[in-house]
């Protein structure tokens, strides 16, 4: 059942089910009742990121919080993207674009790697985690991706899970077409990793491309931003080898 987006969509952590009660936080009794005006008998509709999507009443709203009654489930959980986004952290108004762009592509997990060229090392999850749930209310998406800790790109790499490939956006890499290299990873376990500003080092390109694992992909003739470029390679990932293509 496709997404219904004339209604406001809300997550709440707690568990949903028909009959329950639920209060929101201040926050989002702020939102509802002073940005969106809802006054009690509104409709929404509320998801956790495990048990699908639910219609749910607004009982009672305050400067506080809201109390929302849960009426009856609209649509039926999805399975979680297997897709693994890495990236080098922007600085914030281009990181909070490029979060919300993964969520709405398709990422299932979001790892930030510091990287040699990385300028901002230091990160604030919650709002990344803000930032993926701000994304998911928006386009309708019911599984919640979860932002990890930082890694070091050594260590992202030396404990990579067996069975995985990595995909990664190097200029240098040959040709100016990444469909080639990524087609023929279809069916497979993916991740992408992009760089950051600067792009990768010298010694981060030997070795990347020294590993079984990894394909190196260009990503066409111009030179784009950090952003651009992974929105980019996450719509190539899902036309050629992830959930764009036909199944039939």
């Amino acid at each position: 059942m496709r997404a219904n987006y004339k209604m406001q969509r809300l997550y709440l952590s707690a568990d949903l089910s028909a009959g329950a009660e639920l209060e929101t936080t201040r926050e989002q009794a702020h939102y509802l009742g002073h940005v969106l005006r809802m006054r009690e008998g509104a409709r929404l509709l509320l998801f956790n990121g495990r048990q699908g999507e639910w219609h749910a009443e607004v009982v009672d709203i305050s400067k506080k919080s809201a109390r929302l009654s849960v009426r009856e489930q609209t649509r039926e959980q999805t399975p979680e993207p297997d897709l693994l986004y890495c990236f080098a952290p922007l600085k914030q108004g281009r990181l909070d674009y490029l979060v919300q762009k993964a969520v709405e592509m398709g990422a299932g997990i979001l790892q930030p790697v510091i990287t040699q060229h990385t300028q901002v090392p230091k990160l604030g999850i919650d709002r990344l985690q803000a930032n993926v749930i701000e994304a998911a209310e928006q386009c309708g998406i019911l599984s919640v991706p979860t932002v990890r800790a930082p890694v070091k790109l050594e260590a992202l790499l030396g404990r990579w899970e067996e069975g995985r490939r990595l995909v990664y956006c190097d200029e240098d890499a040959p040709g100016q077409n990444p469909l080639p290299a990524v087609s023929g990873l279809a069916g497979e376990k993916l991740g992408l990793l992009v760089g950051p500003e600067g792009g990768f080092s010298e010694a981060e390109r030997r070795m990347l491309r020294g590993l079984p694992f990894v394909v190196p992909i260009p990503l066409g003739p111009r030179i784009l931003r950090a952003d651009t470029a992974a929105v980019a390679a996450l719509a190539v990932i899902q036309a050629a080898a992830g959930d764009w293509r036909d199944s039939s």
